[in-house]
Parts: structure tokens; C-alpha cells; sequence
């Protein structure tokens, strides 16, 4: 069977990962790159850096990934719908969810793939987390936590925090709980002098009853990438920067310290790390995005799962304009 042929609009600091990975995985020929900027991290190789969208479109091409800025995503991604390409568009999915929604629409209708970036999905830490979680290795689960921090990336300009790292955290929690959000409470800080949120801190609530908590900031000088899982039987921690994943295991011995004994919760238990096979998540979900395009199993971020996303993160930031909770 030919090679999926795919075309990439942007090279930037994300293009230039998703350029090298689809040389590298079978069933798949880059033939196209287009960037108005041009080749600054010097991946075109052979291949003409094209100007637009519709010249990368003129080549013709069966698949296409969008790493341009956020504000381009929907101008992009419905000229590839309505060319007939399926398209898998960077995080978040659009600036609005009423551009969101219309990216869902144009191709549900046109009956093509369309999937959305949140590459944690497929990080082998969470990827492990969710399996174990779903096998009942914690019992009841209690609560999700997230700090995702680190220094001000320069090159995001259109965005605010909540939309850039955020969206990572709100569509990995519900993933790996498979259950959506209910409710969101939020704080905002703005620090850096630019018009969008650089600090988030919020609270909510899964559908399934799950708590949930977000710590999320561009002002630290220090990366985080943490995941905590709190059930009935301990703890998991991922860190998806190393892509480790640890179990922290309530204790089994019973204590003899009158005045903790007092206290009716969990003591500590056996610590666990766990070995397991780590892949490039960017690898994996490029493997996922090429089987849905050639009908095999495979579980892709839909658009319309990426649009939830959005529309979350979009409630996060009413929050704390508001000063209420909002409700999904």
C-alpha cells in the first residue's frame, strides 16, 4: 500500500519535532512543508519551504499536521477539510470554541479524521497510570492533582497560560479518569506585563465525583510535570518530564504510636517504581493519528474532545474573571 502522503504547515519549535517524525514512521511520506516564517531550525532538507496553506494543499497531499500558532488553526484546518485532508492540529485546538466548533462541524460533515495535539496522552507514564487506575490498582479514586510550571517560552505570543500548559492538564485528568469535568473554580494572576494570564491555580469537580486541582504558571524558574492520583489504597505519582511513574502504597503495619493511631487515616506504605517500555509520546501519536486515517484501531484526541478541552479551559478563565464557579 503507497505511504500516506503528508504535508506539515509550520516549523517552528514544535514543527521541526513533528518534521522529524514523519520521516522516521513507517506507512507515512512527508512531501510538503510550508512556514510564511521559512526553515529557522533548518528541516526542509530536500523539500521547498512552501509560503501558505493552499500551496502546501496544491501539492496534493492525503494528510496534513498543523503546527502554526493558535490564532491560524482554524483558518488552516478548514482549507484542509474542505480540500479534503485529513488533519491533526496542534494544542489547543482553535483560539475560541466557537472556532473550535466550527473546525468539529467542517470535519465531521466532510467525513474526515481530525484530531487534536495533546501529545500527554500518549506519554508512557500516563499512559500506564490510566491502565492501572482502570484496573482498580487504586480503588476508589479520590482526587487528581497537577503542577505544571516553568520559565515564560517567549515564542507564545497569542495565548495565555491556560490555553498553552493548561489545556494539558484538563485533557489529560479527564483521560486518565475517563470522565469529564462538572464544575471549575479559578484564580488568575497576570505578572509579566502581557495581556494574558501567566498564573492559574484551579479547583473542580469530574463527573464521576472526582476532585481535581491545577497549579499552573510560566513564572517559575524551575519545569514541573507532575500528575498526582489519591485513591482508597495510595498513591501514584507521573512525572511525564522523565516519564516515570511511582506508586506510593498505604501501609499494612499497624502502629503503636498512641497519638497517631488517634488519627484515622493512612499510614506509609511500600514505594514502587515501575519499568516499563518509554516510547517518544510524539512518536505514538503520530502512529495513532496514521492508523485512524487508514481505519485501524487507534485512540487519537478527536476534535471534539479537544473542543471539550477548550471549552474548559475557557470556563477556567471566565472563573476568575467572574469570581464564580462555572459549570460544564
Amino acid at each position: 500500500m503507497a505511504a500516506l502522503r503528508a504535508g506539515l504547515l509550520g516549523v517552528g519549535m514544535m514543527g521541526r519535532h513533528h518534521a522529524r517524525v514523519l520521516r522516521d514512521i513507517d506507512g507515512v511520506e512527508l512531501v510538503a512543508i510550508a512556514d510564511p516564517g521559512g526553515d529557522p531550525h533548518g528541516v526542509a532538507g530536500e523539500l521547498t519551504v512552501l509560503p501558505d496553506i493552499e500551496s502546501l494543499i496544491a501539492v496534493g497531499i492525503d494528510i496534513a499536521v498543523v503546527a502554526v500558532p493558535t490564532r491560524f488553526h482554524e483558518d488552516a484546518a478548514l482549507k484542509l477539510a474542505a480540500a479534503g485532508v485529513h488533519t491533526l492540529v496542534e494544542k489547543p485546538i482553535a483560539e475560541t470554541v466557537h472556532a473550535g466548533q466550527r473546525m468539529v462541524d467542517a470535519f465531521e460533515s466532510a467525513g474526515l479524521v481530525g484530531a487534536v495535539g495533546h501529545i500527554e496522552r500518549f506519554n508512557p507514564a500516563l499512559q500506564q497510570l490510566r491502565q492501572r487506575i482502570a484496573a482498580g490498582d487504586l480503588g476508589e479514586v479520590f482526587q487528581i492533582a497537577t503542577r505544571r510550571q516553568g520559565p515564560f517560552p517567549s515564542r507564545i505570543a497569542d495565548v495565555g497560560v491556560g490555553k498553552d500548559l493548561g489545556s494539558h492538564d484538563i485533557d489529560l485528568t479527564a483521560w486518565v479518569a475517563q470522565s469529564t469535568y462538572s464544575t471549575v473554580f479559578a484564580q488568575t494572576a497576570l505578572k509579566s506585563g502581557r495581556e494574558y494570564e501567566d498564573m492559574i491555580i484551579a479547583s473542580g469537580r469530574l463527573a464521576n465525583g472526582i476532585i481535581v486541582n491545577h497549579v499552573v504558571n510560566w513564572l517559575s524558574p524551575m519545569k514541573e510535570r507532575v500528575t498526582i492520583v489519591t485513591g482508597e489504597t495510595g498513591t501514584f505519582v507521573a512525572d511525564t518530564s522523565t516519564g516515570d511513574l511511582t506508586l506510593y502504597a498505604n501501609g499494612t503495619f499497624p502502629l503503636e504510636w498512641e497519638s497517631v493511631t488517634a488519627f484515622r487515616g493512612v499510614s506509609e506504605g511500600d514505594v514502587t517504581r515501575f519499568a516499563f517500555p518509554k516510547r517518544e509520546p510524539l512518536r505514538v501519536e503520530h502512529e495513532a493519528f496514521r492508523d485512524a486515517v487508514l481505519g485501524l484501531p487507534s485512540e487519537i484526541v478527536t476534535m471534539q474532545q479537544g473542543q471539550f478541552t477548550l471549552a474548559v479551559v475557557e470556563g477556567v478563565i471566565e472563573s476568575a474573571r467572574t469570581g464564580q464557579s462555572v459549570s460544564f
